[in-house]
């Protein structure tokens, strides 16, 4: 995983290009109606790449933050699952910064890629066939579940993180545009947060391992 600075995420490099040549070929040519979609088009991807700087902000031990820009939806129990209590739902749609961000200082234990489809979250058959990918993250003592799952989108999801290395919490590991985020989370854990609240990743504390 390699820190990205810059103001805009590496991983939205090929489509501001591709959207600059598209504004040079109309202009070149004097499409001009073309041309000024391919500036919108443009723009819009600087505008969901965007990749502001934050200072973290210094929690206790133990703590999560979000991993992602968005909306509480949902605070559920889990019943079924003898690993995990409770899970977290949170909304980012186009508006939110696009940017994943690791919960906790840990250790990523297992990541699972799965490619497929990028249906509307209206649809019933988006949870079982829409692309995701699921991260556990470990540190001495506790496990947490990410999982990222895309709705409507025209970006897959990036994920750049390997196995085992040590992440700082807050650090940047990918790029999700337009998905949910389910966080699931053990017994001993206390919810910091609410269903309709907006967070932020990496500053949105969203609760402490006990």
């Amino acid at each position: 995983m390699k820190n990205n600075l810059l103001p805009i995420a590496k991983e939205g490099w090929i489509y501001i290009g591709y959207g600059i040549l598209s504004i040079l070929i109309t202009s070149l040519f004097g499409f001009e109606i073309l041309e000024f979609f391919s500036f919108i088009i443009t723009g819009f991807f600087i505008y969901i790449f965007r990749n502001p700087e934050r200072q973290n902000v210094i929690y206790e031990k133990n703590s999560v933050v979000s991993p992602v820009d968005g909306t509480i939806i949902s605070i559920d129990e889990i019943k079924q699952d003898s690993n995990y209590s409770y899970k977290i739902l949170i909304d980012s749609s186009y508006l939110d910064v696009s940017l994943l961000r690791v919960p906790l200082s840990s250790s990523l234990v297992s990541i699972d890629i799965k490619h497929g489809a990028r249906l509307s979250d209206f649809s019933p058959l988006s949870k079982k066939i829409n692309e995701n990918t699921e991260l556990i993250f470990k540190d001495n003592e506790n496990v947490l579940k990410v999982q990222h799952m895309l709705k409507k989108s025209i970006v897959p999801i990036n994920v750049d993180l390997l196995i085992e290395k040590k992440l700082l919490q807050g650090s940047r590991y990918g790029v999700m545009v337009n998905g949910i985020t389910a966080l699931y989370l053990p017994q001993n854990f206390r919810i910091n947060v609410n269903v309709g609240d907006e967070v932020k990743a990496s500053q949105a504390l969203i609760g402490y391992f006990s």
